[in-house]
């Protein structure tokens, strides 16, 4: 929906400048896949391990915006798509004030992962995809969530009675059933400094 009555407010400080302020350059690192794939575990060591290396950085998972970003949206198709293009305009935000973002959510849908890189600055945006095994992340079931699925208990799960559309051209294909955490690690650090985003 437009709204005549609203104009961008161009201002002084624009997003090389605070770039420069930190340090390094800033991006999105949009980490998808299957719950339990290790989504978050990856975000989480990767955004330790910048941190140790002064980037400033902040990580966006699922779970936990839906707590205040997100607590009035369900699991239907259409209130995720609404969840991530919120999150998508949260982080391009964050971006655009030098950060580097870390976003952890399933994003099952090509759709919805290409709504979100509209939202952020071009350029800034690099998938990874956590393509772990359904077998594995059924296995390991961290919340219950696939036992509740098998029952019936859970509609629209992703994986069970809901597709999950894996990325065509992910910048990073990180398998955590055969790729331990530190060398998912290294792999995504090595990727960033391909990328020219840190040195």
């Amino acid at each position: 929906m437009t709204n005549n009555n609203i104009k961008w407010q161009q201002l002084d400080v624009n997003s090389a400048q605070r770039e420069a302020l930190l340090g390094h350059k800033s991006a999105v690192i949009w980490f998808t896949g299957l719950s339990g794939s290790g989504k978050s575990s990856v975000a989480n060591a990767l955004e330790q391990a910048l941190a140790m290396q002064g980037k400033h950085t902040y990580l966006l998972d699922g779970d936990n915006v839906r707590h205040g970003l997100c607590a009035d949206l369900g699991f239907s198709a259409t209130d995720r798509t609404e969840s991530l293009r919120r999150v998508g305009a949260v982080a391009g935000l964050m971006a655009d004030a030098g950060l580097l973002v870390l976003s952890a959510f399933i994003s099952p849908y090509r759709a919805q992962r290409e709504l979100v890189k509209s939202l952020i600055p071009q350029g800034k945006f690099i998938e990874v995809h956590i393509a772990t095994p359904l077998n594995v992340c059924e296995q390991r079931d961290v919340k219950g969530l696939y036992k509740k699925a098998r029952a019936g208990e859970l509609s629209q799960f992703t994986g069970i009675s809901d597709p999950y559309e894996a990325p065509k051209a992910a910048d990073l294909v990180l398998d955590t059933s055969v790729t331990s955490l530190q060398d998912s690690v290294q792999q995504l650090l090595q990727l960033l400094t391909q990328k020219g985003i840190i040195n």
